[in-house]
């Protein structure tokens, strides 16, 4: 059984009893940009990915793992739904 439910994101959000976080994500999306300014390398650029991460480069590592598991359920569910037929 599926069940398909059209609503924006904002509504979801409401739906689900969620926060509003929308105005610090602006504050931490204004940070980012001004700090990317002037970045001229990937080293540059990778530092300072992990010091603006949540949690520095251990919540870079936590959301690497998640979605190299996410995408590994994904192929998972995939390769079940369309079995090879030899």
């Amino acid at each position: 059984m599926n069940v398909e439910i059209d609503c924006t994101p904002e509504e979801a959000r409401r739906f689900l009893g969620l926060p509003d976080v929308s105005k610090a994500n602006d504050v931490y999306v204004d940070a980012i940009a001004n700090a990317m300014k002037g970045v001229t390398s990937m080293d540059q650029l990778s530092g300072m990915a992990k010091q603006l991460a949540p949690m520095g480069e251990i919540g870079m590592n936590l959301f690497r793992q998640f979605m190299e598991q996410g995408a590994g359920a994904a192929m998972a569910g995939f390769k079940a739904a369309n079995p090879k037929k030899d």
